[in-house]
């Protein structure tokens, strides 16, 4: 057979054939073909290389009743497309809504378990209060955080949990969304001029169970009040152990110092939770806290202890964060928890909207890493007799 479609591609005349081989006739269902005439070529350009590489039918093209050609319903090659109705499935080549659910599915069910609308999902309660005082001489690294996060986590699943903010700057007030502006009675008074604890808690709004005692630019002054007052690194523990009301658990957020604020926190509490940035700097001014708890221990608070330590700012990308964590957990043991909160920003714009993590995108990596890590509190609790 001539390839005719190849004249028909380039443009030029078909071949002459030759005197030994013979003329075949014309097809029927067409006018003769003259091999002499050029065939009109399409305006679009074709490569010659393409052209070569597509494959030619040997049948004739199909034509009209008027002797013009008729573009083909499909290509001449290959099983014919499959149609589809408009109720059938389509091809698994395009992925369909299913396979992009799990991802979101995941997530809303992880706001779901930390958020604990039902309140079906319960931390086990400890047998005792627990006092838990969040101290680190160093600053930004996380103390007032983890405290907000960690006290909303535990209300949030059945336990009755009391913020203590002792930082000056008030930055736990600010992440409960309670009032702390001068004028508000907060834990100054509860220091210096003996005011119940029980008349300045303030109940946290939307999270059922958790209260926080706010703290003002009053508290900036009790380190230098405190000097002449009697009993001054007790002042503290005495308020909480007054307070009619018993609490599941009692966090104290401290000031980044080892002042008298610090004092009364570390006198009033029972244990001692460490947050610690997975930075160098981190680990320098450790060792001087660990010496000041153990002369508040046995000076002061012979039942403190050091129960938890907590690795902050975690990022997986350094090897500098990898080898603070293998320091810090060569050297506690297993007072590190396995929880590691990550480097998330999610964690770092909730304050702004006054509300943890927790509340303000409960599917986040933040949230779920501090869900974690309550959960282990909360076990190792029950599993050591209220002691981490």
């Amino acid at each position: 057979m001539p390839r005719a479609s190849s004249g028909q591609v380039y443009g030029t005349p078909a071949p002459q054939p030759g005197p030994e081989e013979p003329r075949l006739p014309a097809p029927r269902s067409g006018p003769p073909a003259v091999a002499s005439s050029p065939v009109p070529v399409s305006s679009a350009p074709v490569s010659p290389s393409a052209a070569s590489s597509s494959p030619v039918s040997s049948s004739p093209a199909p034509t009209s009743e008027s002797g013009g050609p008729v573009a083909p319903a499909g290509p001449s090659f290959g099983p014919a497309s499959p149609t589809f109705g408009a109720d059938e499935h389509v091809s698994r080549e395009t992925p369909s809504q299913d396979e992009d659910d799990p991802p979101l599915a995941m997530e809303a069910l992880r706001a779901v378990q930390i958020l604990n609308p039902s309140g079906e999902i319960t931390m086990p309660r400890p047998d005792h209060p627990r006092v838990l005082c969040v101290a680190n001489q160093k600053g930004g690294v996380g103390k007032t955080t983890t405290t907000v996060n960690l006290a909303v986590a535990l209300a949030l699943h059945g336990n009755r949990v009391l913020v203590v903010d002792l930082d000056p700057q008030g930055n736990a007030s600010t992440g409960l969304n309670v009032p702390h502006h001068a004028g508000v009675p907060d834990v100054y008074d509860c220091l210096i001029d003996n005011v119940p604890l029980s008349e300045v808690a303030q109940p946290v709004d939307g999270i059922p169970n958790l209260f926080c005692v706010p703290a003002t630019i009053d508290l900036a002054g009790a380190e230098i009040e405190l000097v002449s007052v009697v009993a001054r690194e007790s002042r503290l523990a005495r308020a909480i152990a007054a307070h009619p009301e018993k609490f599941d658990y009692v966090f104290i957020d401290c000031p980044p110092s080892l002042g008298l604020l610090t004092v009364n926190a570390l006198c009033a509490a029972q244990e001692v939770l460490i947050p610690i940035q997975c930075e160098y700097y981190a680990l320098e001014g450790l060792n001087q806290l660990i010496n000041n708890i153990n002369l508040v221990r046995q000076h002061l608070n012979p039942t403190l202890d050091v129960s938890t330590i907590l690795l902050t700012m975690y990022d997986r990308r350094t090897r500098l964060a990898d080898a603070v964590e293998q320091d810090v957990r060569n050297h506690f043991g297993n007072k590190v928890l396995n929880a590691v909160i990550p480097r998330n920003v999610r964690v770092s714009e909730a304050p702004s909207y006054g509300q943890s993590v927790m509340t303000y995108d409960p599917g986040s990596r933040g949230a779920t890493s501090y869900f974690e890590a309550a959960l282990e509190i909360a076990m190792r609790g029950v599993n050591t007799g209220g002691t981490a």
